[in-house]
């Protein structure tokens, strides 16, 4: 008999890094209680995974911190682009990218932008929005044992302060906890991918002098290519605090032990090109870059999420970035299964989605990698070599050929050519402003809590109607919304004259409509009014919620 738990949440999450912290704060947001434990004693106090895409701050955004990340994140604000160059006294060397959105295009696509935004800023910004939604989080606790049955998963934890043991039961386990995750291990759960990449020793340092030497070059990385002493250099603050991430070859037998303050000092002097340069090391830690994706990412009622399921090349920032969105495409599932509103074999779209995403964003990291002759890659044949080209459609226009979606084509490709968002299933819905409420807003900052429903006031098809009657007798989360009455085109520059067609942008006609995932991504879509609308809606709810 399984004796009683000291603690029952509905999840417990393992890890609270990045992804860990993300998990808590969208299940916070929908209103699931839940136990993080993270074995550090508390947020990361390296600078490193800056990069949050614009993807990734829509999520946030939505979730309300964005501007307290933007806050925290303002010394780097005017930051942008990648400069590669011998050394960093004169002026060789050129830019790689510049901007990251010259020209502003990006604004017709999304109401939010990039945000530099190092690590040991980010995590305590998603750590005060988790607790404020009344998440439970305990660092120095470790989880040392789990098991799971047909019914939930229990876990033994220690309090590293005081070495006192307590059982969790849980309904669900999320394993946030890194690329050597200890649970992914204890399940089986293998990678495939080419593997380790390069490695890196990251090097925190002060330099009163070195912001003279960089000038007016406000970047977000400057790689360095001297080939006795290459690397990258990384602002924290443009005055006198940066990292610079010094190649490491233990494939060579180079030990980390060699990497003695006074080699690294010389190093970052012969780099900068700057021989009487002032460098106070004031940290260290070890990484390696690599490509793996696990095999699967789920196993039973227990979930990988982030590192622990895959694992990418820093170029592009993609890793950290698709651990967030894992999480917060889990959340919502997680929370319609706990609430009752959606069956249990919801969750098992979260591999079908998500591993294919890694998969091609995992390539495409690699390959910007070669793109940009990252210091210390030197990539082994067919490693690196998939499709070049921009980022933004692996950013924003990836897409879930299958999964909990209806309609879509199964032989897209994940991640398409060309940008496009243009409203199929499958792919992340378009973005429009509006006026809702008397409040202006996007047309994803409706997308969160619930299923949603676009249609046309001016259309006799009955979508609304339809929704608001299949919501009350299914106990769906589903809202509706209708172009011409609770919303409104709302242009974000006030240009007078006609306001974009809303079925246009999304794919359909006036009598047509949308339905929309609680994660912004297009469920489903009609071109033309249908002669039941009731039960056709009806229909494609169950089947998307795997309540059919």
């Amino acid at each position: 008999m399984r004796r009683e738990a000291d603690h029952r949440v509905p999840v417990l999450i393992v890890g609270g890094s990045l992804v860990g912290l993300s998990t808590s704060l969208f299940l916070g947001r929908h209103g699931v209680p839940h136990l993080l434990v993270e074995r550090h004693s508390g947020t990361s106090i390296h600078p490193r995974g800056r990069g949050n895409n614009v993807r990734t701050m829509e999520l946030f955004r939505v979730a309300g911190v964005e501007q307290d990340i933007r806050a925290a994140a303002s010394l780097l604000a005017e930051n942008h682009g990648i400069l590669q160059t011998p050394t960093l006294a004169g002026d060789a060397g050129e830019w790689l990218f510049k901007h990251i959105d010259p020209g502003g295009g990006l604004a017709r696509f999304s109401p939010a932008t990039w945000c530099l935004c190092s690590q040991n800023d980010l995590e305590p910004e998603l750590l005060r929005g988790a607790r404020r939604l009344g998440g439970d989080l305990r660092y120095s606790h470790e989880m040392e044992s789990f098991a799971q049955d047909g019914e939930g998963v229990t876990a033994v934890v220690r309090d590293r302060g005081t070495d006192e043991r307590c059982t969790v039961r849980a309904d669900y386990l999320v394993a946030a906890d890194g690329p050597r995750s200890p649970v992914r291990r204890r399940l089986g759960i293998r990678h495939s991918g080419p593997g380790d990449l390069f490695a890196n020793v990251s090097v925190t340092f002060r330099s009163k002098l070195l912001a003279e030497v960089v000038g007016d070059r406000r970047f977000i990385c400057c790689y360095l290519t001297d080939p006795d002493a290459d690397g990258a250099l990384l602002p924290v603050d443009n005055k006198e605090h940066w990292v610079f991430h010094a190649p490491w070859h233990p494939e060579r037998g180079e030990k980390l032990e060699e990497f003695t303050e006074d080699r690294l000092q010389r190093h970052i002097r012969r780099a900068i090109g700057t021989p009487d340069l002032d460098v106070e090391i004031t940290g260290k830690a070890s990484w390696r870059a690599a490509e793996r994706v696990a095999d699967r990412y789920s196993a039973g009622r227990v979930f990988l999420a982030g590192d622990s399921a895959h694992e990418m090349s820093p170029t592009g920032a993609f890793g950290s970035n698709t651990g967030i969105q894992d999480a917060h495409n889990l959340a919502w599932k997680l929370a319609a299964v706990l609430e009752g509103w959606a069956g249990p074999g919801l969750l098992d779209t979260y591999d079908t989605e998500r591993r294919p995403v890694a998969t091609a964003t995992s390539a495409r990291a690699s390959a910007r990698s070669v793109e940009h002759s990252h210091p210390g890659f030197a990539p082994a044949p067919g490693i690196g070599g998939g499709r070049r080209g921009g980022i933004l459609n692996v950013v924003l226009g990836y897409r879930y050929p299958q999964g909990a979606v209806v309609g879509a084509d199964p032989d897209q490709e994940v991640v398409p050519e060309a940008m496009r968002l243009s409203g199929e299933p499958g792919s992340r819905a378009p973005h429009l402003w509006l006026r809702c409420g008397g409040e202006r807003i996007s047309t994803l900052d409706l997308y969160e809590r619930s299923l949603v429903l676009l249609s046309d006031a001016r259309s006799a098809a009955g979508w609304h109607a339809a929704a608001l009657r299949v919501a009350e007798s299914d106990g769906v989360r589903l809202d509706s919304y209708r172009f011409g009455a609770e919303i409104v085109h709302d242009p974000r520059d006030g240009v007078e004259g006609a306001a974009p067609d809303w079925a246009r942008a999304h794919g359909t006609t006036a009598d047509g409509a949308v339905l929309v995932r609680p994660d912004g991504f297009v469920a489903w879509r009609a071109s033309a009014a249908a002669p039941d609308a009731e039960a056709t809606l009806r229909q494609v709810v169950r089947t998307l919620l795997r309540t059919a």
